[in-house]
């Protein structure tokens, strides 16, 4: 499930730049996170790979979906962009925290790298606000409808 959210984030990123361009300080930023969530994603990749497990049979969906999510919110403009991504690492902070408490110690290498990952979550949340998310048009129903959407796919992964 950890692979497909960050498959979800690098095709956000990418539907946003496709709007957005690269030459803006909002493309910038967005282009420097996206480069961490491939990051994070060819990590999982290879955790998945070498440990046998399947990966969510959901990520063509997750493909066009989180395309279409990036690009539509940047086509609103770059402050509901950064409300996108604000909303998304919220949902993926709570969700990496809750599986670093059932973790425990019982896997040093995924808790470890769920635990660096997620910092830099939260550093782009941090960022995402920083950029103007809450001066998005209708700020608390966009974060509040992508928050939903993100914790039914979330839901969703775990379970097809």
């Amino acid at each position: 499930m950890n692979q497909a959210g960050e498959y979800g984030a690098t095709r956000i990123y990418a539907g946003q730049l496709a709007v957005l361009g690269d030459r803006s300080p909002v493309a910038r930023s967005i282009a420097g996170m996206a480069a961490q969530e491939q990051r994070h994603r060819a990590h999982f990749d290879a955790m998945i790979a070498a440990r046998g497990v399947r990966p969510t049979l959901l990520q063509p969906f997750w493909d066009v979906a989180g395309f279409a999510l990036g690009a539509v919110t940047a086509a609103i403009g770059p402050e509901a962009a950064m409300a996108c991504t604000a909303a998304v690492e919220t949902e993926i902070d709570k969700h990496y925290g809750a599986q670093l408490d059932q973790l425990g110690d019982s896997d040093p290498a995924l808790s470890s790298a769920i635990a660096e990952f997620r910092a830099e979550e939260v550093e782009h949340k941090e960022a995402a606000m920083a950029a103007g998310a809450e001066l998005a048009p209708a700020y608390p129903l966009l974060s509040g409808a992508i928050r939903l959407g993100c914790r039914a796919a979330i839901a969703l992964s775990k379970r097809i």
